[in-house]
């Protein structure tokens, strides 16, 4: 008997989905001063903590969270790009920051709770629906870079990878994680 193959793309794009959103739920957390203790009032060591571990733990969350789907993206769906198959190739990492930023303003600027999980609720459907990019600044932590990429075939591609590309010609990779139809992931 032959077990059912699982998909893992639809639970690695959620993660990677709550990955490049979370960071407007700890903006919101620390903008109201809202520690450890506060969640955990019955444990005094935690009640003890000092509020920059607090934040600090929270910040790991999905620093961690990010390394668990570089590693979870091993099991995506593989592709290539062939020599001669880049026309061009720009470096994305500052065109996506001012935008990835305007979720922190959005954080400074939510009164409470309730607010908050709407607004989080909806920026997370909107991102995980876009399809069209996986832009996680804290990929930056781990020595990933942003590109965007035009195929001879005149295709628009996202590529995140640990490589640094400066022309077209430089692109040829073996194996590229694919993400979504739009998005790749090289480990390289």
């Amino acid at each position: 008997m032959e077990w059912p193959k699982f998909d893992l793309n639809v639970p690695f794009r959620l993660l990677l989905t709550f990955n490049a959103t979370s960071l407007l739920v700890i903006v919101f957390l620390v903008q109201k001063g809202y520690v450890l203790g506060y969640f955990f009032p019955e444990h005094a060591l935690v009640v003890a903590l000092a509020n920059f571990v607090s934040y600090a733990l929270y910040f790991c969350v999905p620093v961690l969270l990010t390394g668990l789907s570089l590693v979870l993206s091993s099991s995506l769906g593989k592709d290539e790009f062939k020599p001669g198959q880049v026309d061009s190739i720009d470096h994305a990492n500052n065109s996506f920051l001012p935008s990835y930023l305007g979720y922190f303003f959005v954080a400074l600027s939510v009164p409470n709770w309730e607010t908050l999980l709407f607004v989080y609720g909806v920026l997370f459907v909107f991102t995980y629906r876009s399809q069209a990019l996986y832009f996680n600044p804290l990929f930056l932590l781990y020595g990933y870079e942003f590109y965007n990429i035009t195929t001879t075939a005149r295709a628009s591609i996202f590529l995140i990878s640990r490589t640094r590309y400066k022309l077209p010609a430089d692109v040829v990779i073996e194996k590229a994680y694919r993400i979504n139809d739009y998005t790749f992931i090289e480990k390289g």
